[in-house]
């Protein structure tokens, strides 16, 4: 691998290069216009491998009208995310993407700017309000397994979790259950995600995108109502608390900022958490052995079944850490992270111009047999200290990485190991007899059919 970068400037806004000037990488451009879009949605994971046996580890590719180079394996997260020298921008790599629909969130902000937003946010996310938000992911996730444990049987997952982990970022994120909108508010977010990856970008009518940003103008409504209240009345919910977070100056982040940060959060914790949620029932639903194994686990804690776990015994669930690890390695809530070259700079012999779009692939790297042996089989003891002593730093990538890493990784887990605890005191879960479920992988990985489990009570 070499790295060499020809121009120190940083542009604010890179113009994409001509076509021309990326003819030199190899690659397949597919057709006029849509280029390789409809194949890329529709098998991401066999597209990009294909890609990668065909032309390597650095190929050009068109995907949603703009042509752009996609780097793959470690080596290239770690130029890619990493980035200490500035030589890759979020904001106009996911703009593309996510400009109508989740603009300013933090992923979609670069270099000072995220740092000082991320800061003011981070408040958030610190030992006491997360304290404050386990005591309301246990009282919901108890309340959801009892109803499963009540009602056994056959139940599609994929739309259960949803439900769940909606009612779970508005009880910890909101402090409230959303109430009568709920369901609006649910559209609204479907609506904005699918809009993400529609090969129409503009919002013209009748398309994904107008419903996507019809959804957007709906949350918008919803958090700009709601933070003078807040503000007026406190909590210990993450709303709550932004409303109150500051800058170093000790100004208020402004009414937008907050809305903007709202509502990309809430879609990080109620979208991409119900894809790795469906990921790691579906992972146990298919291994029984490793159900048995997080079970002997969760009973060392000596909680009764319905008893919340408490911060402290969440440090003391490493087996379940684990499983949940190997669930994204699988299927990474994010498979793709775009960005866009600041300047010139060279990759493994090729010079890259500036303004390019390019593209890293966590669901490739997660999935290379040279760093993951057997890559498809669920094996979480891949993740032991043993199995990941030398393993490179950037090879496990689901949440990001460098500057931009998920700022609410630990808030993950912990929902994670909250579920993990009711779910496996409770019921068993597995998969109908001879039954393959189908995933669409991309924007974020969800079962088409919703995944079919067998929910069993306990006894």
């Amino acid at each position: 691998m070499s790295i060499q970068v020809a121009d120190s400037s940083v542009v604010a806004r890179p113009v994409p290069p001509k076509r021309s000037a990326l003819a030199h990488i190899p690659g397949d451009e597919g057709w006029p216009i849509i280029g390789r879009t409809l194949d890329v949605l529709a098998d991401p994971k066999g597209q990009i491998e294909m890609m990668a046996r065909t032309y390597g580890l650095v190929y050009r590719s068109r995907v949603l009208g703009e042509t752009s180079i996609t780097m793959l394996g470690p080596d290239a997260n770690e130029l890619v995310l990493f980035d200490n020298t500035k030589l890759f921008s979020s904001t106009h790599g996911w703009n593309p993407i996510l400009g109508l629909l989740f603009p300013r969130g933090l992923m979609m902000l670069d270099f000072d700017e995220h740092r000082l937003h991320r800061k003011a946010l981070s408040v958030a996310f610190k030992a006491g309000p997360m304290q404050s938000y386990l005591a309301e992911l246990n009282a919901g996730i108890a309340r959801r397994i009892a109803q499963w444990r009540a009602q056994p049987g056959e139940m599609l997952c994929y739309p259960a979790m949803k439900q769940l982990t909606l009612d779970l970022a508005a009880t910890s994120f909101l402090g409230t259950a959303i109430g009568a909108e709920t369901e609006e508010v649910n559209r609204a977010f479907i609506d904005m995600v699918a809009a993400s990856v529609a090969p129409i970008r503009k919002p013209w009518p009748g398309t994904a995108m107008a419903r996507g940003v019809r959804g957007r103008k709906r949350i918008v409504a919803y958090f700009a109502e709601q933070i003078p209240l807040r503000r007026a009345k406190g909590g210990d919910d993450l709303f709550s608390h932004l409303c109150r977070a500051t800058h170093d100056d000790g100004a208020l982040l402004s009414n937008q900022d907050i809305i903007d940060h709202m509502s990309f959060l809430m879609m990080a914790a109620h979208d991409t958490l119900t894809s790795s949620l469906t990921s790691f029932v579906a992972a146990l639903a298919a291994s029984p052995e490793w159900q048995q194994k997080l079970r002997a686990e969760i009973a060392g804690l000596g909680l009764k079944p319905g008893e919340p776990i408490s911060f402290e015994q969440l440090d003391a669930l490493p087996l379940t850490e684990m499983a949940f690890k190997e669930a994204m390695r699988l299927r990474p809530p994010v498979p793709s992270l775009p960005r866009r070259a600041t300047r010139d700079f060279t990759f493994r012999g090729y010079t890259i111009p500036a303004g390019t779009m390019v593209a890293v692939n966590p669901l490739f790297t997660h999935h290379m047999p040279d760093i993951w042996p057997d890559p498809d089989k669920y094996d979480p003891m891949r993740f032991s200290e043993e199995a990941s002593r030398g393993r490179h730093r950037f090879a496990w990538i689901p949440y990001g990485g460098g500057a931009h890493m998920c700022l609410g990784l630990n808030f993950a887990y912990m929902q994670a190991k909250c579920f993990a605890v009711h779910l496996l005191q409770n019921v068993s879960v597995s998969l109908p007899p001879n039954y393959q479920s189908s995933w669409q992988m991309w924007p974020i990985p969800k079962p088409k059919d919703g995944l079919r489990v067998n929910v069993a009570a306990l006894q």
